[in-house]
């Protein structure tokens, strides 16, 4: 039977509003999401890349009526609006920060209407936007939540330094590979046709606290790879593939193993 539902504010992220004539346009040619067939109430996770097709920000893009949202980390919201402005040129969008809270629950389905399902793994919940909503849980809660089913976050990739399919975004519904041209997507869309995938973020498990982000992770003597993120007992790392079958692992010196969640399919 699913826990009771559980609801945290997560300040870590916020938001920013896009609208204007041509806003779905002008976002279908930047996002590795498909935004043409965005419907009002939808929730789709995607990213925006670099040039060289590294991930540079996260998002949930909302669908609304009159335009859509864009759920950020909170600390780069600004900078993703003066990214956005650069690419805006004479494009008619409006691009504004939204103070509205971003809210996820997990659990039993909420009560309260307006929450939409995480388009990346339904085990994850919803996500909800707006006021009168009252925090069950903490946003530390929410982060043991997801760590639980293997879900790397942003602080797992950071920002310019991973390949979205390294990411595992093409897994999570991050990336929508028959909608055409974005930034960034010859190189994503070569390591996915190629297979050239040789590193994904994957979990790990072991006895004890979470190593420090950067602790190496060894195959024998060989690296194999380097933790992000992570609690007690378990964390995401960005691992070599060809070194987690059948390798005896190490972290900190402490025995680990490769948790494969459901959701991984090579």
């Amino acid at each position: 039977m699913p826990e009771a539902s559980r609801i945290a504010r997560l300040d870590s992220r916020a938001l920013v509003t896009l609208g204007g004539a041509d806003w779905r346009g002008f976002l279908q040619s930047l996002v590795t999401q498909d935004v043409e067939t965005l419907a009002p109430g939808e929730l789709r996770f995607g990213a925006l890349l670099t040039p060289q097709g590294r991930l540079l920000f996260d998002l949930f893009i909302i669908g609304r009526a009159d335009g859509c949202g864009l759920d950020c980390v909170a600390e780069r919201r600004d900078a993703l609006i003066q990214r956005l402005s650069i690419y805006r040129l004479r494009a008619k969008v409006e691009i504004v920060a939204d103070e509205t809270a971003v809210w996820a629950a997990w659990g039993e389905t909420p009560a309260d209407d307006g929450w939409l399902v995480d388009s990346r793994l339904p085990a994850l919940g919803w996500r909800g936007y707006g006021a009168g909503v009252t925090a069950t849980a903490s946003e530390a809660d929410y982060d043991a939540h997801r760590l639980a089913l293997g879900v790397p976050t942003t602080a797992d990739w950071g920002e310019d330094k991973s390949f979205p399919v390294e990411a595992d975004f093409d897994l999570l519904a991050g990336v929508d590979f028959r909608k055409g041209c974005f930034v960034g997507q010859e190189t994503t869309s070569r390591m996915k046709r190629r297979g050239a995938i040789k590193s994904r973020l994957l979990p790990i498990a072991f006895d004890g606290p979470a190593p420090a982000p950067g602790a190496e992770v060894l195959a024998g003597t060989l690296r194999a790879g380097e933790v992000r993120s992570g609690g007690p007992g378990k964390a995401i790392a960005l691992l070599r593939l060809d070194r987690t079958y059948g390798a005896s692992l190490t972290v900190d010196g402490r025995p680990c193993h490769v948790v494969r969640p459901d959701w991984f399919i090579e």
